[in-house]
């Protein structure tokens, strides 16, 4: 009878180690998530003074301009949860700004202005950031989706309704290519 009642009590213990491991990386993955999102809402507020100020000194450049403001646009309509959408869309967003930073050296003018060039380095700055959280975020979503795929965890994790995790990654590769402007 009480070998019967240890083996219960441990098996309920080890149900709830689990649960708790499985918890805990989700949450870590939540978090790493959030630290992408603010980089890259950072990175959408410095978009529309930086398509100001390559305006003012490339106004005919409106094509490449429009295509930065669309894509921005684009970016914060996805939906928060949705990695890979968000993963695809900021793609897009990297590449036309791409296109606007070779724009923007055919130049001399505003490549001399302190403006455009502290909302350069802004910039540059945020998508180093921006690197950095993608690493951070794809490691705890490694982490998460290893603890619901392995056994026993995956036994707990089914029930619990904890599901892999979609690593936020470049899957076009177009959007790793280097933009081309011709004037």
């Amino acid at each position: 009878m009480y070998i019967l009642l240890a083996i219960i009590v441990l098996a309920a213990l080890y149900v709830v180690f689990i649960y708790n491991g499985l918890v805990r990386a989700r949450q870590v993955e939540e978090e790493a998530w959030s630290g992408i999102d603010v980089q890259l809402k950072r990175r959408a507020d410095l978009i529309p003074n930086l398509v100001e100020t390559v305006k003012g000194y490339a106004g005919h450049e409106n094509k490449t301009l429009i295509e930065v403001t669309q894509a921005r646009t684009a970016a914060q309509a996805v939906p928060a949860g949705d990695v890979a959408g968000r993963a695809a869309a900021e793609g897009i967003l990297s590449q036309a700004l791409g296109r606007l930073m070779v724009v923007s050296e055919a130049y001399p003018d505003l490549k001399a202005n302190t403006g455009f060039v502290e909302l350069q380095q802004s910039l540059e700055t945020t998508e180093n950031e921006i690197q950095m959280s993608r690493r951070y975020y794809n490691g705890a979503a490694r982490d998460l989706n290893v603890k619901v795929e392995t056994f026993p965890n995956n036994l707990i994790a089914g029930p619990f309704g904890f599901v892999k995790k979609a690593y936020f990654e470049i899957s076009n590769e177009a959007d790793r290519a280097v933009p081309t402007v011709k004037f």
